[in-house]
């Protein structure tokens, strides 16, 4: 059995993509208290936080689209890294041209070169994970938390008694529902197109496109009796899906060889993709551009040449049909 590091902070094991966890794991709470987590606390205040993100990533997504629902845009702050992610991981590579096309903004807190040095901050002999999101404590100057599925359950609840939005993605009769949800999406669909597109074994290949396209089969024909996946309630589980289908039919269809259908041949998939993006303040989040770029130009091991196709304009503003 052998394993190598590749240049995307993960490993292949016998040509199968394994993602490392997260390392920073601790917990904004409305008061400050850790809980019984076992983690640090932080309390929840106006401007105290910031994320750095990539516009690219589907993890670092979900922070944003959060960041939205909760009314959360004034209180929490943004830097958005360059799209291009090589030997040294993402970068805060910054111009005029960048900000139009890409949404960057640079390192507009500390002027810093990469993601990476917010780890070596921390920790100079820090050698996991240089990943975004980041959620950074700009009072303590130090990382809050990391691990994107984290963030949001802190967004969704942490700072209501602040703005008032009592919104509540995960609520707790449909908890157990919502985590059965994220399991299959999460291990079929979010990663497994990752899974796919770096296999480095045909049999690793095989695999998990087939898992993959099972699991977008099934989540179809249960979008085909109930308009959300834990049933009439949009959560936290929909959004979890919906980060990995926006960037389907554009990227990893073509450039993670997950082709044996585009998101638009599933009816009830499409139009669900349609009614979330239409969603307020939801299409803010999303950057085609910068997505393209990220993938086609910095995965050079699968597209040696950086070369970003040129694709058909994907029109999300259309009427979808989720209301019937």
């Amino acid at each position: 059995m052998s394993t190598v590091k590749n240049s995307w902070n993960s490993s292949i094991k016998d040509g199968e993509y394994q993602r490392k966890e997260s390392q920073f794991r601790n917990w904004i709470t409305s008061d400050g208290s850790a809980g019984k987590t076992g983690r640090a606390g932080f309390k929840a205040e106006p401007g105290r936080y910031h994320l750095y993100v990539s516009l690219a990533c589907p993890w670092a997504h979900r922070t944003l689209v959060f960041r939205q629902l909760k009314g959360l845009e004034d209180l929490i702050t943004v830097s958005v890294v360059h799209p291009d992610m090589h030997e040294n991981g993402w970068s805060f590579k910054h111009d005029e041209e960048s900000e139009s096309l890409y949404g960057t903004t640079g390192d507009d807190l500390y002027g810093d070169t990469y993601i990476g040095d917010k780890y070596l901050a921390q920790d100079p002999d820090y050698s996991a994970v240089n990943s975004v999101p980041v959620l950074w404590d700009k009072k303590e100057k130090v990382i809050v938390n990391n691990e994107s599925s984290e963030i949001i359950r802190m967004f969704n609840s942490a700072f209501n008694g602040i703005t008032g939005n009592t919104l509540d993605f995960y609520p707790e009769h449909l908890r157990e529902k919502i985590d059965l949800e994220n399991e299959l999406v999460y291990h079929k669909v979010n990663n497994g197109v990752y899974k796919t597109g770096f296999a480095t074994t045909q049999e690793a290949y095989n695999k998990n496109v087939t898992e993959l396209f099972i699991a977008l089969q099934q989540l179809d024909d249960k979008l085909s009796t109930q308009r959300y996946l834990t049933g009439n309630e949009i959560t936290e589980a929909d959004w979890r899906l919906w980060v990995t289908l926006v960037r389907f039919d554009s990227v990893y269809h073509t450039h993670f060889k997950c082709n044996l259908k585009l998101i638009g041949q599933y009816s009830n998939i499409y139009n669900f993709m349609l009614e979330l993006y239409q969603i307020p303040n939801i299409a803010k989040t999303v950057n085609e551009a910068h997505i393209k770029r990220h993938y086609y130009a910095s995965h050079l091991a699968i597209n040696p040449y950086g070369i970003v196709p040129v694709s058909h304009k994907q029109d999300w503003t259309v009427p979808h049909n989720r209301g019937e």
